[in-house]
């Protein structure tokens, strides 16, 4: 038994790091990458999981880290790129599946693109709800366009989310500081007898 082609799949996902987001060129500025934002969706996704209810972690997981991994061969396009570009995204993870010990995950993403089931719903409500989340981060930093995208976010929550779960979640995230983790968890909070 041979390791080739999982070996090879391993150094493809690691080229997930050096694969920008579609949007960074509207940007201009450092955002997520693929390999960055692939492990947020999976996190969320399983948040969003718990405060459902009734879901198979196992499947979600699975979902999460291969939503995008056919974007290790088709790029991360951005809403205006996918205007004028149609990826074979179903040829992309073929290619990247066949012949390593995770060929199965094919059958995953089809579950996952098919959008029946509530984990494939809850995945996709992630990979939305993780843009929110970059987008309150780069506010944060100062950066002015994503606060004219809100009206395309509005648009995400009203007609893209799939779970109450998620609608719930992206309310909060409007007012959501993203200091607020490491401002209540400094040592000057924790430890008040700490520079003394």
């Amino acid at each position: 038994m041979s390791y080739k082609r999982d070996i090879e799949f391993l150094f493809e996902l690691g080229s997930l790091r050096n694969m920008d987001r579609g949007w960074k060129q509207h940007l201009g500025v450092d955002c997520a990458n693929d390999m960055e934002h692939t492990l947020r969706v999976l996190w969320l996704a399983l948040i969003l999981a718990r405060k459902h209810g009734g879901c198979d972690e196992n499947l979600i997981m699975k979902m999460a880290l291969t939503h995008d991994l056919c974007e290790t061969r088709v790029s991360d396009h951005s809403y205006i790129q996918k205007v004028y570009v149609k990826a074979d995204e179903d040829k992309a993870l073929n290619d990247t599946l066949t012949g390593t010990s995770l060929e199965d995950f094919e059958q995953i993403q089809e579950l996952y693109e098919a959008r029946e089931s509530i984990e494939a719903k809850i995945v996709k409500d992630a990979d939305n709800l993780d843009v929110e989340l970059e987008i309150k981060e780069l506010i944060e930093r100062g950066h002015q366009l994503p606060k004219r995208w809100q009206v395309f976010r509005q648009m995400i929550h009203d007609e893209k989310l799939h779970t109450d779960v998620a609608k719930a979640f992206w309310k909060e995230v409007q007012d959501a500081d993203p200091a607020d983790w490491h401002m209540s968890a400094n040592k000057w909070v924790k430890m008040p007898e700490a520079g003394q």
